[in-house]
């Protein structure tokens, strides 16, 4: 119970005073001396302390004992002859470590060797301590040895007052360790163990878990699976993942699968996730009002928006056409605040507009929308939407930060910035520095322009040709003579992002040659390219790499063949905004869902569209290249799958 030892006491550590002498502010002197007596009192505390724990003047108690360091515990457990006594104290130090937060110390005592081994009896503890420590640091090797001790059951060998912890942070050292299937198994078994626990909350993990297993690991693991419970868990999972099930299609599976097991846990409550798909179609709105500027400045945005979303409704096999009303109003030369109040006073579900940043700020200002609206546009960025409004836009922001991220997985940290003048150029602005900035980004350079600006003198500014000019000239005005000189651009850049539209870029792209920036990689947003493929034109644009909406850069689109067969307005930018009311069209059935459910995304013509907790539609586009002139998709550096399907197919939460 005891190691021989002793503590240092105050006479032993009434050391006459050490006299050191120096010169004041004599560099010689002063930190030479410094240095000396530093090492010399770390010497004289590692004598004193190595002479009292070999001295044996005096006897720790380890049942007693509290170390204060992972160091100190491991020397007095190692003077310990019960193997078992130095076990458990060092397990209670650790614990101990564990209540103050620091799971270093912890780590220390619990990976070191005389932990090794537990004692029988010691084991179960030190694995609850092991398993905490691991998913508190995030420690994924650690776990991955933690689990291969485990089993599914394992918790349930713990006491009763432990399991319900004891089951959770075994989940948790699963799904670090990257094995979601035993993590599922383990709530599984905590939900028939624990009558006590939250079912909803164990299901809504259960779930989560499932989620990220792949299809094949869910295949092996249904025909393997043992029990009623695992079993209808897994054909649930399997089922919900029929290919090209779309969210209606989902539903129905799901309600089937309730009544095929009436008696399973998860059929009478289910993961919230999939209680909102079950039902969605029957809190889907029915009577919809379209409100968009028909005529004045913004009519062939209005117009455009309005084809989209009449032709994706019509094109959409799961809209109820015999329940579905949608009526068109034009916002034209009309307050919408009062349309508005006309609307919510009718019967209407949901009111998709304005288009108007002006008129959405209206909304914005409320504190409840009596109907809810999709607004499609974005407020300011500090401004908190009213309780009912959603937003949705073609966000150059979003263009913005996908750029950011882009550069951050092919690690491009230090980049040179084109940007036009203007409000809108602020905006993309702030996006992608904060962006970047929390990607650990910085922009050496930003240089605003506008189109009457002297290209030429921009480009070298911003490759630093400017100032390697001036730095020639002074050193000719210092020796007052001529020198040869060829400029040089800066050497700290690794990539250009340029934000220019199609007549500009290809002025942009050739001086980036000739000021010697020909080498450095061009991003840019979508605003680069007109919509349509002009290889004559755009060869300047060649290796330029910018992001762009499925609608355009996509294969295989029926939608946009049948729009563009019939309709005008479908390519170039008023093409764009069809597309974004086509999505409108599909969000407006979906807005609970994504607003509920964090994983749920639609696969729109914009994008991958999912939304923020505040209701505002954030989108991922898709990468492209030009090549001889012509944009080439190419993958995703941050996933590197393959290219997403582009069709308006609804995706579940799930996927492959």
């Amino acid at each position: 119970m005891t190691v021989t030892s002793c503590e240092l006491t105050p006479e032993l550590l009434n050391l006459p005073p050490l006299i050191w002498r120096y010169k004041p502010n004599h560099p010689e002197y002063v930190e030479p001396a410094m240095i000396k007596i530093r090492i010399h009192q770390r010497a004289l505390a590692s004598v004193f302390t190595a002479a009292l724990l070999s001295a044996g003047c005096a006897t720790v108690n380890l049942e007693t004992h509290v170390a204060q360091t992972a160091d100190q515990a491991l020397e007095l457990a190692s003077n310990e002859d019960n193997t078992e006594t130095a076990q458990a104290y060092l397990l209670r130090i650790a614990s101990r470590f564990q209540d103050q937060g620091n799971h270093e110390a912890a780590r220390t005592l619990l990976q070191s060797r005389q932990l090794a081994q537990p004692a029988s009896g010691l084991g179960n503890q030190k694995l609850l301590l092991a398993m905490a420590s691991a998913t508190a640091l995030r420690d994924e090797s650690w776990a991955n040895a933690i689990a291969g001790e485990l089993a599914p059951s394992t918790f349930i060998d713990y006491p009763a007052d432990l399991i319900t912890r004891a089951a959770n942070l075994q989940t948790d050292t699963y799904s670090l360790a990257g094995e979601p299937i035993p993590a599922a198994m383990t709530l599984i078994l905590l939900a028939q163990t624990d009558n006590t626990a939250d079912a909803q909350q164990i299901h809504n993990r259960i779930w989560s878990m499932l989620e990220q297993v792949s299809e094949s690991d869910l295949s092996s693991a249904s025909a393997e699976a043992i029990g009623y419970e695992a079993q209808g868990w897994l054909e649930l999972a399997s089922l919900v993942r029929t290919p090209d099930a779309g969210i209606d299609e989902q539903g129905r599976i799901i309600r089937n699968w309730q009544n095929n097991w009436p008696g399973h846990p998860a059929a009478q409550v289910l993961p919230a996730e999939l209680r909102l798909i079950a039902t969605l179609a029957e809190s889907r709105p029915e009577k919809i009002a379209l409100a968009l500027p028909l005529e004045g400045p913004l009519a062939t945005a209005g117009k455009a928006i309005r084809d989209g979303f009449l032709a994706a409704y019509y094109l959409d096999d799961s809209a109820d056409r015999g329940e579905t009303d949608i009526r068109i109003f034009n916002t034209a030369g009309t307050a919408f605040a009062d349309l508005y109040k006309q609307l919510s006073e009718q019967d209407i579900d949901l009111i998709v507009g304005p288009l108007e940043k002006e008129a959405l700020a209206g909304l914005g200002s409320m504190n409840m929308l009596p109907v809810p609206a999709l607004g499609l546009n974005y407020l300011p960025a500090d401004t908190r939407p009213a309780d009912g409004l959603y937003q949705f836009g073609l966000s150059a922001e979003d263009e913005a930060r996908q750029i950011a991220d882009r550069l951050a997985a092919e690690q491009l940290r230090q980049v040179l910035v084109l940007i036009p003048g203007g409000e809108w150029g602020d905006r993309v602005e702030a996006a992608l520095l904060k962006r970047m900035a929390s990607n650990e980004g910085v922009a050496l350079d930003i240089e605003r322009f506008y189109r009457e600006d002297n290209l030429r003198a921009v480009t070298a500014d911003l490759l630093g040709i400017t100032v390697s000019r001036d730095r020639a000239i002074q050193v000719e005005r210092t020796i007052g003579m001529d020198v040869e000189f060829e400029p040089r651009r800066r050497q700290d850049a690794d990539a250009i992002v340029m934000v220019a539209e199609p007549t500009v870029a290809r002025q942009f792209k050739p001086l980036f040659a000739f000021y010697f920036g020909g080498d450095l990689p061009v991003y840019s947003p979508s605003i680069i390219y007109e919509g349509t493929p002009a290889p004559s034109r755009d060869r300047d644009l060649n290796g330029v790499i910018f992001t762009d909406i499925p609608w355009v850069l996509g294969d295989d689109n029926e939608l946009r063949t049948r729009a563009t067969e019939n309709l005008s307005g479908t390519r170039g930018q008023p093409g764009r905004l069809f597309a974004m009311g086509a999505d409108a069209w599909h969000l407006s059935k979906r807005l609970p869902l994504l607003r509920q459910v964090e994983s749920a995304s639609i696969s729109g013509q914009t994008g991958i569209l999912t939304m923020t907790a505040e209701g505002s539609i954030h989108r991922e586009q898709l990468w492209a290249q030009f090549r001889n002139g012509v944009p080439e998709l190419i993958s995703d550096p941050v996933t590197e799958e393959s290219e997403p399907d582009v069709t308006n197919q609804e995706t579940a939460p799930i996927s492959e």
